[in-house]
Formats: structure tokens, C-alpha cells, sequence
């Protein structure tokens, strides 16, 4: 099945965004400090070695539909729809937490949108994906919503 222009301008936004997550969680990770710096250093890690697994499944998706992902942290700038935070003043850890929550709703909910698209058009396959991808975010949302002691999980525009 070819995917159509829609799908893949999607899919290509995706790359941008979890390159550019990638990024956030990499200074998180670097520049945490406090009482739950090794919770926090570690957690950061692993969530951006699973970003790392969604952006190339998304990006390899794109290629094999004769897709052309972005490659280069321009391009990630440029067509992302999360925000760059350079790290120019010190963040509390529930600070970073918060700004990784709230990227990981942003990446839910466009996720959400992605499936109902790939739904419709039938691609299975990417549709499949971008399911996973849900599933493990939906996860990783609820363990960073109780870090801070947050009892519900904020929901999707959709809910």
C-alpha cells in the first residue's frame, strides 16, 4: 500500500518531534540535580532510548513508502510542533518533569489524530505502529504524572 501525502507529512512530523524529545530528554537527563537525581537521571535515559526505538520505527515506516524523513536538527526545528527549551537557567526537577509531561500529551494526542488518519485510509501497518507507540507513552505519561503525585493522567483533547 502507498501511503498518501497526508500520512506522510505526519509521519514526517513525527520524526521532527521525537528528534527533537530526544534532545529535551538528553539535557534532562544531563542537568538534573536534587533529591531524585538518580530516579530522575536514569528515567530520563530510558525514555529517550524508547524515543529513540518510535523515531526510527517511524522514520524506516516513512522510507518504506518512499518517504524522505528528516534528518538534521534544522529540519527537526523547523517542522516540530514541540517547543526547544535550551537549558539557559537551572529547572527544578518538577519542572522538567512537568515540560516532559506535557510533551508527552502533545505526542499522545497527535498520535491519536495519526491513528484515526491511518485508520481511514487503511494502512494497517502504520496504523499498527503508531498504536505501540500510544501504548508506551499512555505508560510512560502515567509514571511521570506520579512522580509528581498526580492521580489522573491528563487526557486526550478526543476524551
Amino acid at each position: 500500500m502507498t501511503q498518501s501525502k497526508t500520512t506522510k507529512t505526519f509521519l514526517n512530523q513525527q520524526v521532527a518531534n521525537y528528534g527533537l524529545f530526544y534532545t529535551k530528554l538528553h539535557q534532562f537527563h544531563w542537568y538534573v540535580k536534587g533529591h531524585n537525581f538518580f530516579t530522575l537521571h536514569e528515567k530520563f535515559e530510558e525514555l529517550y532510548d524508547q524515543v529513540t526505538l518510535i523515531l526510527d520505527d517511524i522514520a524506516e515506516r516513512l522510507l518504506q513508502n518512499n518517504g524522505q524523513p528528516y534528518s538534521t536538527l534544522q529540519e527537526f526545528l523547523e517542522h516540530a510542533t514541540l517547543k526547544e527549551r535550551p537549558y539557559t537557567k537551572a529547572m527544578t526537577e518538577d519542572e522538567m518533569v512537568q515540560t516532559v509531561i506535557d510533551d508527552l500529551v502533545t505526542l499522545r494526542d497527535e498520535l491519536v489524530e495519526g491513528i484515526k488518519l491511518t485508520d481511514e485510509e487503511g494502512d494497517d501497518v502504520t496504523n499498527d505502529m503508531l498504536i505501540a507507540a500510544k501504548s508506551k507513552l499512555d505508560k510512560e505519561l502515567w509514571f511521570f504524572s506520579s512522580f509528581l503525585g498526580k492521580d489522573q493522567v491528563p487526557q486526550t483533547n478526543a476524551d
